[in-house]
């Protein structure tokens, strides 16, 4: 199939829209969007199965790098990023990053899609059950090996999984480092535009490296979908900043929460 044809361009547009709004609005980088739509997708499109889930990674992350950067910009201006706090989450962000692209780059695709979907599953748990207390001013300075600590998850989990890495981010200066809402979710935007960064460079290296690209694609990265997406997934995810900064998130979060474990499940059962 085409990757062209209109009903899949209006399609991957519209995912693409929605990924960016998610973005916006909870930090998470919309990967959980993307990539189970690029693992749809690319088959479609006569991708060599031994690069769908690699390029799906990769393609996500590609997006999920600008949309981040629209969405730290516009937390930015609402006073919603720490930038001390940034530079140590980046930090962890980046060793991680570069681990966990290491790590999937010689892992089957199959093994991949596993994970990914045990751990959507997982999160989804954490998300409907767990409700921490969240403070409503940052009491004291979180300390810097927590900070790193969490950037390196955040970064490991954005380049294992090809996502955002908000996923986890999010929860964690939540639950670890007492943060409140609406600044964790603009640390997590930061941290992500970092964190993507070094991974997808990793991943056009690893792709490049191991000699096989998918059409339309340099390494793990396809440009025609990258550059398809990435514009509108930019735009919304100024939607859902300004959302997100002024609306309670918890019924959203759950509302996600179910999203990612239909998400999750689905990918199971198509293994």
């Amino acid at each position: 199939m085409d990757l062209l044809t209109p009903q899949i361009i209006a399609l991957t547009l519209l995912m693409g829209s929605f990924a960016g709004f998610l973005a916006g609005l909870l930090g998470i980088g919309g990967g959980v969007i993307l990539v189970p739509l690029f693992l749809w997708l690319f088959p479609l499109a006569g991708f060599p199965p031994d690069l769908i889930v690699h390029t799906a990674f990769g393609t996500s992350l590609a997006i999920i790098l600008p949309t981040a950067v629209s969405s730290t910009l516009g937390h930015r201006k609402r006073g919603n990023v720490d930038w001390h706090m940034v530079a140590f989450l980046a930090i962890g962000g980046i060793l991680g990053s570069l681990l966990g692209s290491s790590i999937a780059s010689i892992i089957p695709g199959a093994t991949l899609k596993i994970c990914f979907g045990l751990m959507q599953i997982i999160i989804s748990l954490k998300l409907l059950f767990y409700n921490p207390h969240i403070p409503t001013e940052n009491l004291q300075r979180a300390k810097r090996v927590s900070l790193l600590l969490v950037g390196f998850a955040g970064g490991l989990f954005s380049a294992f999984f090809g996502m955002g890495g908000g996923v986890i981010a999010v929860p964690l200066m939540l639950m670890v480092l007492q943060l409140p809402i609406h600044l964790a979710v603009g640390n997590s935007s930061a941290l992500i535009v970092v964190s993507s960064f070094s991974a997808v460079i990793c991943y056009v290296c690893y792709g490049l490296q191991n000699g096989g690209s998918a059409p339309f694609s340099i390494g793990y990265v396809n440009l025609l979908v990258t550059l398809l997406v990435a514009p509108l997934s930019i735009i919304f995810a100024r939607v859902g900043v300004k959302l997100a900064s002024r609306t309670s998130q918890t019924k959203l979060v759950k509302i996600f929460a179910v999203l990612l474990m239909l998400v999750g499940i689905k990918i199971l059962l198509k293994l």
